[in-house]
């Protein structure tokens, strides 16, 4: 009989993926208090801007915040393996609301054309929408084949054109360039250019990561 002690392997404290979503957290932040605040103040400028599309905005703005807010749930290993019908439902939120920001964003910004934004800004947010329906509809039909490791990865990648949402607004608001139409194209097409070699340099990270916690234990 071995007289070796036995040991329990533990999870590590720190993973990688925790700074990723606290950053994303606080850019978040950043976003509603700079960008957003006008919701809570009606005396707020940015409601004559809207006023021509603001149903059309009631429902991609909810469809967003649940896509945005839901998601960093789908990326938890616990919850996912706790509480599996719930992902299932997250899931399946998240895919819905990315199928209605898609389209509806698109067609607010072809309004927004009338306002002074260039026909330019429109086809960026058309590229920005057939992305991430695209990432988001290929890891649905992975989960469908029941393909676990592929649907993780476009999760990931479809996660990460969404925030570009959050990226754009941040960048813009940091250096200043929330009045440049022509600042804000750079800014869309750069983040769309990163989003999915960026995504896939976590998935990297993340695997390297898991092989090392692995080995030592």
């Amino acid at each position: 009989m071995s007289t070796l002690p036995a040991f329990r392997s533990r999870a590590p404290w720190f993973r990688p993926k925790y700074l990723l979503f606290a950053l994303i957290v606080v850019m978040m932040g950043y976003v509603i208090a700079h960008n957003e605040s006008f919701l809570i103040d009606k005396a707020d400028d940015e409601w004559k801007h809207i006023e021509s599309f603001k149903w059309w905005l009631l429902f991609h703005g909810t469809a967003g915040a649940c896509a945005l807010l839901l998601a960093p749930m789908q990326f938890s290993d616990r919850l996912r393996s706790r509480f599996t019908k719930m992902h299932r439902i997250v899931g399946r939120i998240y895919v819905t609301a990315v199928f209605i920001i898609g389209p509806i964003g698109n067609y607010i910004q072809y309004l927004d054309e009338k306002l002074g934004f260039s026909r330019a800004f429109t086809l960026a947010t058309t590229v920005d929408a057939a992305l991430l329906m695209t990432t988001t509809g290929i890891a649905f039909y992975c989960i469908r084949q029941r393909k676990i490791q592929q649907h993780r990865q476009w999760m990931t990648r479809s996660y990460a054109v969404a925030l570009v949402f959050f990226e754009v607004r941040l960048i813009s608001g940091i250096f200043g360039f929330d009045d440049s139409n022509a600042a804000g194209e750079t800014i869309i097409w750069i983040c769309l250019a990163l989003a999915i070699p960026l995504a896939d340099i976590v998935l990297q990270i993340q695997d390297s990561w898991r092989a090392r916690s692995s080995t030592a234990t």
